[in-house]
């Protein structure tokens, strides 16, 4: 099924999901590793523009999760899940899509703190305004450093929930992220 059903997730918002998953965790290893190459490594230029080029494209496919997702049904949580467990998936969920654009955001700021646009593999520039207040490359080098750490922790979190509800509670929560239906 390529749609969301009331039940069960479809092809679509699973595939959003799991692109997403990765990019961020591919991300977050890219710009870990790259930070500590220096001016001689073969990878000093290269790295980063692989991590701007995918963290511009990511940035498009959250956007397009985000409106697939208000547009489309979502399937009602299962009737065992408690109302704490819920509001924090609804909170979790709230943070981790807040928490992507602010990332990205910030990612953007340092990239383009010089005036110079952003390549997305030679495909097309995203256009730099410069910088927009004092010291924007380092302030907001930091906020996206920890930003990643935290949409890191928080997404482990959330998959920590997803394996206590498969193996603890042994309902379908995880198994619909994989297009089972808890039916």
């Amino acid at each position: 099924m390529l749609t969301n059903s009331s039940s069960r997730y479809g092809i679509i918002s699973i595939s959003l999901h799991w692109l997403v998953a990765l990019s961020i965790y591919s991300l977050f290893a890219l710009g870990y590793w790259m930070v500590d190459l220096t001016y001689y490594s073969n990878w000093y230029r290269t790295a980063p523009y692989w991590h701007k080029s995918v963290g511009i494209l990511l940035f498009g496919v959250v956007m397009l999760r985000l409106l697939w997702r208000y547009s489309s049904i979502t399937p009602a949580p299962l009737k065992s899940h408690s109302l704490v467990e819920k509001r924090l998936a609804k909170l979790t969920h709230t943070l981790l899509y807040l928490l992507m654009l602010l990332i990205m955001l910030s990612g953007y700021l340092i990239s383009t703190a010089d005036g110079r646009p952003i390549s997305v593999f030679g495909w097309f520039d995203v256009p730099g305004f410069g910088e927009l207040f004092p010291q924007q490359a380092d302030r907001a080098g930091i906020v996206h450093k920890y930003l990643a750490y935290v949409v890191i922790a928080l997404s482990l979190l959330h998959a920590l929930a997803a394996l206590k509800h498969h193996f603890i509670d042994k309902d379908f929560t995880l198994k619909r992220m994989f297009g089972r239906s808890a039916r």
